[in-house]
């Protein structure tokens, strides 16, 4: 398995923040946005990540993160300057994922809990997985209709009840992405779909829902109000729990990616982490 981060885009709903940085460059309390979907993949236990960035912002990504050596991971940046839809993530990577199959992870999705790992960590061989979380307004989200386990149906921003199961920012697909996504033909907006992509999973009866229970947490912080949310979230768990989220050294040094002195030299460059978290490590 190899994963995707798309952290793309303009960033238009959060201006003038993102009129000279990427809204993935953006703090989430004590660290950057990007750091969280990137734990997030190394949770899932994937070491081979590309990072989808516009050309203007490589540097700036590779200024965080370098190669992935600290993380004890391997990165790769890719290049999308135009918002042609988040299936062409597959169609720009197609020469990163190779024969494999691939985990594609919105760069403004934060998740947080057991849960996710447990839930995709079962064995993956080919169709598609697709992450659901239940809300109370559906009609704010691109809404899945299940059957089973399988995804019969996905309704963008139903106007009448179809399911109160949203569509997260998680995508688990096989080989046959890269193919699939080349099929599709551009949208009255001109972007290549991730729901026309899903739909091609559909109509071969491949696309299985994978259900977040409600102690597992799922933000998109994409607007004002949910960035502060989260910074707000991520600042209250921290300091009741004592443990740092969203911290890809600490992820790689409990994955045994890395060695403890790795670890403490990694966090100790980090100087809104506290020393003690190391103390507190086996």
């Amino acid at each position: 398995m190899k994963g995707i981060i798309l952290a793309g885009g303009n960033g238009t709903r959060l201006k003038p923040l993102t009129k000279a940085t990427s809204k993935q460059l953006l703090p989430i309390y004590d660290k950057p946005l990007i750091f969280y979907p990137l734990s997030t993949l190394m949770e899932l236990g994937i070491r081979d990540i590309a990072i989808i960035v516009k050309s203007s912002e490589k540097e700036k990504f590779f200024l965080l993160l370098g190669d992935g050596k600290r993380f004890g991971i391997n990165i790769t940046y890719l290049i999308q300057d135009n918002p042609n839809g988040l299936a062409e993530a597959f169609i720009i990577g197609e020469e990163f994922i190779g024969k494999s199959n691939v985990t594609l992870i919105l760069g403004d999705n934060i998740f947080y809990g057991e849960a996710l790992k447990q839930s995709l960590s079962s064995k993956f061989s080919e169709g598609a997985n697709i992450l659901c979380y239940k809300v109370n307004d559906p009609e704010r989200y691109g809404v899945a209709k299940i059957s089973g386990s399988k995804v019969v149906e996905i309704v963008e921003k139903p106007k009448e009840f179809v399911s109160d199961y949203a569509v997260t920012g998680i995508y688990v697909y096989d080989n046959s992405v890269i193919a699939k996504s080349k099929s599709l033909l551009p949208s009255a907006r001109g972007e290549l779909e991730i729901t026309d992509l899903n739909n091609l999973y559909i109509e071969e009866g491949n696309l299985r829902g994978i259900f977040l229970d409600s102690e597992m947490i799922w933000m998109d912080t994409g607007t004002f109000n949910s960035l502060h949310d989260a910074s707000s979230l991520i600042k209250a768990l921290q300091s009741r729990t004592g443990h740092l989220i969203g911290s890809p050294e600490l992820v790689s040094y409990k994955n045994n990616w890395i060695k403890k002195n790795e670890l403490s030299e990694a966090l100790n460059l980090e100087i809104t982490y506290d020393a003690s978290v190391l103390s507190s490590l086996d």
